[in-house]
């Protein structure tokens, strides 16, 4: 670091759009390099940020207030895995920081990312459509159509997804998806980026930038990813609820997206955004 840089000069390293938003990296306090690189990443991008101690699958005793292993059970069928439960109690502690400051968005980042050179552009554009929307996913894991409904910059869209997307990577959100995260979606009964993607049950509305300016970088040394036989339950073995539980959500996201969408390309995204709330 230049230890004679001005004021002006610090100032002048700070994109813009990092003054609207209050931007959260998620990172455990053992994974340092990943720190560091998302440190310079960040950086160089000019966002300011604070850095979120993730939740540690390691300390993570069972049973808890904040997870229900009984409905967890009965709508994913899996066995309680420590790190994803860190991993979502995580994403909530950043929601009730961002509640608890005077911030009008929030920026959720994990630290394994990698951001297109446009990153910046595509966030200024985003606050500029910010009644489009109250939770924008900036990325995912899946492949996915995403429906364009209209444009964001010159090279992307915004865009509406009819079928579920993991991943909970990065994402923009306003306070009223904060507050939803920070008080719905506790106790835990769902993995974070599935429960992320029930946002339509609660009115709000979810959109997509198509293409994704942020990739997942895939790490085999993810905790939350590595032994995740130790946690799944055969199809014999697994309750019978599940299976119903995740065709009513499918079909429910499908019938309130689709209308959503229809209306969008009909009337606007103004009576888009009065049909979800």
């Amino acid at each position: 670091m230049n230890m004679h840089a001005t004021a002006a000069d610090v100032v002048s390293a700070v994109h813009p759009v990092s003054l609207r938003i209050n931007t959260y990296l998620i990172n455990l306090d053992r994974a340092e390099l990943r720190r560091f690189r998302m440190e310079r990443l960040l950086t160089e991008i000019g966002m300011e940020f604070e850095r979120v101690a993730a939740v540690d699958g390691v300390s993570i005793a069972l049973p808890r207030r904040d997870f229900d292993a009984k409905s967890y059970l009965r709508r994913h069928g899996r066995r309680p895995n420590p790190f994803e439960i860190g991993c979502y109690l995580s994403h909530v502690e950043c929601a009730r920081k961002f509640l608890a400051s005077k911030g009008e968005f929030a920026l959720i980042l994990e630290d394994d990312l990698d951001f297109d050179d446009d990153f910046a552009e595509v966030l200024a554009a985003a606050l500029e459509r910010q009644d489009s929307w109250d939770i924008l996913r900036l990325s995912t894991v899946n492949s996915g159509r995403k429906h364009k409904v209209g444009p964001l910059t010159a090279s992307r869209s915004l865009a509406i997804a009819l079928t579920r997307e993991k991943g909970s990577g990065a994402y923009l959100i306003n306070r009223k998806a904060a507050g939803w995260i920070a008080d719905m979606l506790l106790p835990m009964r769902l993995p974070y980026d599935i429960a992320l993607d029930l946002e339509f049950d609660e009115g709000l509305r979810a959109c997509f930038v198509d293409p994704v300016p942020v990739s997942q970088r895939a790490d085999a040394h993810s905790q939350i990813q590595a032994g995740l036989s130790t946690y799944r339950i055969g199809r014999r073995r697994r309750p019978w609820s599940v299976l119903p539980y995740r065709m009513a959500a499918e079909v429910r996201r499908f019938a309130v997206r689709f209308i959503r969408l229809a209306a969008w390309k009909v009337r606007g995204p103004a009576a888009a955004g009065r049909l979800s709330k």
